[in-house]
């Protein structure tokens, strides 16, 4: 497990990535400027279909001002600050690569929302809470490069209290292999696809039922679809992110979905 932990920091290192972000975030403005989450979504919104995916999901989630909210998988931050900004909630993400949580830190400082906000470096499998700390889980495009899976559903099911919520949004396969890289990893040593069905097997063994199940595969492809057509997209974008390869994995992904290898899960549990 170590080595695959290894692997898969190294493949979200980032190195010098905050100093990136400031260098990028002068097309916004100067450093004392304060940014909105929506400013950032094309660049801290790490997943399919963007910042819509997350509104939507919080939406099936329920999320309101008074509860606490932990997001699995954090990255730069750019989900954990919209729910604070639109609900506001306190959130907590918890990432597996330090540079993220640095930069996630420092992109918080600039959308005023530190009072909300914070983050934490730490594994998804052994999440540093105590047993039902949270309303509400987010797990948002992680779970492909986790292989416990039922170990990652059994400690965020530790970690909220009975009746909360817990609400992903993941990529699943199809049956084919896909075309790496991909922006989960750049070989198949990392990825760790599972299908819709076994997902949902896994997820309700954990101890959660079933409340919102949507296959967004279409809905995906649209949004790949639409990409391609608008030509690339404005600075600053996840290419300041995930490097000078991130065109590669990003028509990968797309081609993935428009050949059915991959699709896309959106549901909602609650905790038993």
């Amino acid at each position: 497990m170590t080595d695959i932990f290894d692997d898969v920091r190294d493949h979200y290192r980032a190195t010098g990535l905050t100093e990136r972000l400031k260098t990028a975030l002068m097309a916004l403005g100067s450093e004392d400027q304060r940014l909105t989450p929506e400013q950032l979504g094309a660049l801290d919104q790490f997943h399919t279909r963007g910042l819509a995916a997350t509104a939507e999901l919080a939406k099936l989630a329920g999320i309101s001002a008074d509860m606490s909210v932990l997001d699995v998988g954090s990255g730069v931050g750019g989900p954990a600050r919209f729910l604070a900004a639109t609900y506001g909630c306190r959130v907590t993400g918890v990432d597996l690569s330090e540079p993220f949580v640095d930069a996630a830190r420092y992109l918080t400082e600039r959308t005023g929302l530190t009072g909300q906000v914070s983050f934490q470096t730490a594994s998804a499998l052994e999440l540093p809470f105590d047993d039902g700390r949270f309303d509400v889980a987010l797990l948002q495009h992680v779970a492909m490069n986790i292989s416990d899976r039922a170990r990652l559903y059994r400690e965020t099911r530790r970690v909220l209290k009975s009746g909360g919520r817990f609400a992903t949004f993941d990529v699943v396969s199809n049956g084919d292999e896909p075309l790496y890289p991909v922006p989960w990893a750049r070989t198949p040593a990392t990825s760790f696809l599972m299908t819709a069905a076994a997902t949902r097997e896994a997820i309700e063994q954990a101890g959660f039922r079933t409340l919102t199940w949507q296959d967004d595969t279409e809905a995906a492809k649209s949004w790949i679809t639409q990409l391609r057509a608008s030509g690339p997209p404005p600075s600053p974008n996840l290419g300041v992110v995930m490097g000078p390869d991130f065109a590669q994995l990003s028509a990968n992904l797309g081609q993935n979905f428009l050949e059915s290898r991959i699709g896309v899960l959106t549901a909602v549990f609650e905790a038993l």
